[in-house]
């Protein structure tokens, strides 16, 4: 029994160690959020879709405090908002990727009302995005823009929260918590009170997933400098379709990408993408659904020669396309 009370004193100690670096974020019309002190200077990092706006934003600190909040940025790619208040804060102890195992217990904090909230699970997986190639799954045919006409949060919960793995391409913490209203923008933490991440429900319903820290430094350091987020650009319409049975065969793919029109003067254009190609990889990765393409136009791309593969009067065929950067 000393066992388990010895565990159970650690991790009511670990949320006590937190909470001082745990704040609430007032930035939509319902149930407010949390977010977790980056750095002593008033940086705070939340998660994107819980901010509905650029602006009235405030945060709450765990003295009670209520200070009013300026965006630096978002990054919708990883659900990732990073805010500042002007306020010196207690920074969180942020912790390394490689220090949790599968099978580990953590707890998810939140502060979505005037106290602490926690919740106990275990790390289910520790998952990579770069190579990793999951169960694919047939979505319903649509039309599709490259430059996205809805928002990033609102495409990855009509996805189900699928192939999460496409879209944090720096890996991601899968874990069982339960994700109670409130939660996302709150930290993963392990026993010893280590931030091990920022959860997020914004993947999908029922999904829980944590954002790792080397995602979080590389956001919040490109946000911190830049205001923005890199996006790569093509400049083309896609929609789903189906390969010609002997080039599915050919790839082990059974759709590409149709292009049903291309911008003057794109990226795409000026390497002789026609309308009527069906892409079907990127960078020698393949692309059968737009999130997939999206995920492989980082900003680390742009300016880059890459590799395009298409179909074009049934054949297949290599073209260069030089990624730009979406304004």
């Amino acid at each position: 029994m000393s066992v388990l009370k010895d565990l159970s004193d650690a991790m009511a100690q670990a949320v006590e160690t937190v909470s001082d670096s745990l704040v609430q974020v007032n930035a939509r019309r319902r149930l407010p959020a949390s977010g977790v002190v980056w750095s002593a200077d008033g940086v705070i990092v939340t998660a994107h879709h819980i901010v509905e706006s650029d602006e009235n934003i405030t945060v709450t600190l765990n003295d009670g405090s209520t200070h009013d909040a300026t965006l630096i940025g978002r990054d919708p790619q990883n659900d990732l908002a990073v805010l500042k208040v002007d306020a010196e804060l207690t920074p969180a102890n942020w912790g390394e990727d490689d220090a949790l195992k599968v099978g580990n217990l953590i707890l998810a904090l939140g502060r979505p009302g005037d106290q602490v909230q926690a919740t106990l699970g275990v790390v289910s997986a520790l998952l990579s995005g770069h190579g990793h190639h999951g169960n694919r799954h047939k979505h319903k045919r649509g039309r599709f823009s490259e430059g996205g006409r809805f928002s990033e949060s609102k495409r990855f919960r009509k996805r189900g929260g699928r192939r999460i793995w496409k879209v944090l391409l720096d890996g991601y913490i899968q874990t069982d918590v339960v994700m109670y209203p409130g939660f996302s923008g709150g930290p993963l933490v392990a026993g010893d009170g280590v931030v091990h991440g920022i959860n997020t429900s914004g993947f999908g319903r029922g999904v829980s997933v944590t954002v790792p820290v080397t995602t979080i430094r590389n956001t919040v350091n490109t946000l911190r400098e830049h205001g923005k987020m890199k996006q790569g650009y093509l400049g083309v319409g896609v929609q789903p379709a189906r390969l010609p049975d002997n080039i599915a065969e050919e790839l082990e793919q059974e759709t590409g990408l149709l292009v049903v029109s291309v911008e003057s003067d794109s990226p795409a254009a000026k390497s002789g993408v026609f309308v009527g190609d069906i892409l079907v990889s990127l960078d020698e990765e393949s692309v059968e659904q737009l999130d997939e393409l999206l995920s492989l136009l980082t900003g680390s791309r742009v300016g880059s020669d890459v590799p395009v593969q298409i179909v074009r009067g049934g054949a297949l065929q290599d073209i260069t396309v030089t990624i730009g950067e979406r304004s």
